[in-house]
C-alpha cells in the first residue's frame, strides 16, 4: 500500500493495477447488492441480449476505482470525496482488466487530488472515471 504524503504528490504521477475478473467476484457483489437482474446471472438471456456471456457489474468493475485510490494512489490517507463513472464497454468473467490513475489537478488550499482513471480491457475501454479524493496524513 502506498502512503503519499501531500509534499510527494504531483500533476502527472500515475500508477496501474491488473486484476482477472471472477466467479467468486460475480457472487460476492451479488450478495453484497442484491442485484439479480439476468443480464448478470443468466448466460441465455444474456445471449438473447446480443451479448456473448453473462456482464460483469458496472459497479463491480467501478469498485476497482477504489482500490485505485486506497491502495495506490495516494494509498493509505486518502478518503474518498466523489467519483463520476462514464461505462462505454461491458466486461466479463475471466476478462483481465488493467485499471489506470493519474493526477490531474492538486488543490493546496482544500488538499484535494482530482484522478483521472480508465479501466481497460487490452485496447478496449471499459469505463473512464473522475475521481476526487482528499488527503489526511495525520
Amino acid at each position: 500500500m502506498n502512503a503519499y504524503r501531500w509534499s510527494e504528490l504531483h500533476t502527472g504521477l500515475a500508477h496501474s493495477f491488473s486484476v482477472q475478473l471472477t466467479p467468486a467476484m460475480m457472487q460476492d457483489f451479488l450478495h453484497l447488492s442484491g442485484d439479480t437482474n439476468p443480464l448478470h446471472l443468466d448466460a441465455t438471456f444474456a445471449k438473447a441480449a446480443g451479448f456473448p456471456d453473462v456482464v460483469a457489474y458496472g459497479m463491480l468493475t467501478s469498485a476497482l476505482y477504489s482500490r485505485m485510490v486506497g491502495v495506490y494512489l495516494p494509498g493509505r490517507f486518502c478518503l474518498l470525496h466523489g467519483i463520476q463513472v462514464d461505462f462505454s464497454n461491458p466486461a466479463y468473467v475471466g476478462d483481465w482488466l488493467t485499471v489506470k490513475g493519474e493526477i490531474a489537478h492538486l488543490n493546496d488550499a482544500f488538499r484535494r487530488i482530482e484522478i483521472k482513471a480508465s479501466i481497460e480491457k487490452g485496447e478496449q475501454v471499459i469505463s473512464k472515471a473522475k475521481i476526487r479524493v482528499g488527503l489526511n496524513e495525520r
